[in-house]
């Protein structure tokens, strides 16, 4: 058995790893706040994008874009992968990586280039250890997002697409459902989906809490105790609208727009799933550290009463041998 000084320099150490975690999850906590109201404030525009874009897709169903046009061959493939800058988020980096790798071997073995676009540092460092052809460093975006950047790369990736230089790009990112819920999602970004049924196949978002615990969201939802999300509500737009100068130059100049929402939609959604990921880890180590806590405490206790026994014990004995 553990002497009682080893017993309380393991508890003293076990509280300032508390402290610690304790700290990690309040200001992740704070910056998930903040990814999730980035997220709200991109909602509306995103809901007007897409709704603009569906109406003029069902009313001339038989125009398309050069965006959505597939290349005969697959050659060279694109990548934008997400990860974070810091760790300490579980298993976030490790899944985008592990997908990573997996899509580059799948297309490797099919005798496909592989180009990857790295935001954030793990993705990056992962990257160059490896050996993959790269397109830049994006390092700052994992941290600050920022839509004039994003914007950058879709237009880059457009015209690379348009001429010929790549025939397929993909990203691949952590879809942010919910505090307690984040997917990690392989999305096909050019040649872009314009179906009507995929547009906004990707708003699913729960933005009301930012509680991780199922206890916490269980008991939320059973007492209706949630904020109430402000929904953000498209009106409808009137269909019998004159488009100058046509229809076909609209498409042109909306299809690109949406390319640019998608890079920095991504980019956002795993932002606050970062957060989100970073706030759960940070709680389940402030449990795990609680549970230590208390064997400890308790091994203490039963170790102080048994040298409080011991030293009774040997005053009676020496009493008695009197």
């Amino acid at each position: 058995m553990a002497s009682l000084k080893e017993i309380k320099t393991r508890i003293a150490s076990v509280n300032s790893t508390r402290k610690i975690t304790s700290a990690m999850k309040m200001v992740a906590s704070s910056k998930l706040h903040h990814a999730q109201v980035a997220i709200q404030n991109m909602l509306p525009y995103e809901n007007l994008l897409e709704h603009i874009l569906k109406s003029f897709l069902i009313s001339m169903p038989e125009v398309q874009s050069v965006f959505a046009q597939s290349h005969k061959g697959v050659k060279h493939v694109v990548l934008v992968v997400y990860s974070s800058n810091s760790s300490l988020c579980g298993g976030f980096n490790a899944n985008v990586l592990r997908m990573m790798e997996q899509v580059v071997k799948e297309y490797r073995s099919q005798n496909v280039e592989v180009t990857i676009y790295p935001i954030g540092r793990r993705v990056e460092e992962r990257v160059d250890r490896d050996g993959y052809a790269k397109a830049g460093s994006f390092m700052e975006l994992a941290e600050k997002p920022n839509a004039s950047q994003c914007a950058e790369i879709a237009r880059k990736l457009g015209k690379q697409y348009l001429n010929g230089e790549v025939d397929k790009v993909e990203l691949i990112y952590h879809h942010f459902k919910s505090a307690g819920s984040q997917v990690l999602t392989r999305r096909q970004f050019l040649p872009i989906d314009l179906s009507t049924e995929s547009i906004g196949a990707y708003n699913d978002r729960d933005l009301s809490s930012n509680m991780v615990t199922a206890k916490a969201q269980e008991y939320l939802r059973k007492n209706k105790k949630n904020d109430e999300k402000s929904e953000q509500e498209v009106h409808p737009l009137n269909d019998d609208f004159i488009v100058e100068p046509d229809l076909e130059t609209v498409i042109k100049k909306l299809v690109p727009k949406l390319l640019d929402l998608m890079v920095y939609t991504a980019l956002l959604d795993s932002n606050a799933s970062e957060h989100a990921a970073r706030m759960v880890a940070m709680q389940a180590a402030t449990d795990n550290a609680d549970d230590l806590l208390h064997d400890l405490n308790l091994e203490y206790n039963k170790s102080r009463q048994a040298a409080i026994t011991s030293e009774l014990l040997d005053i009676v004995g020496g009493s008695v041998n009197n």
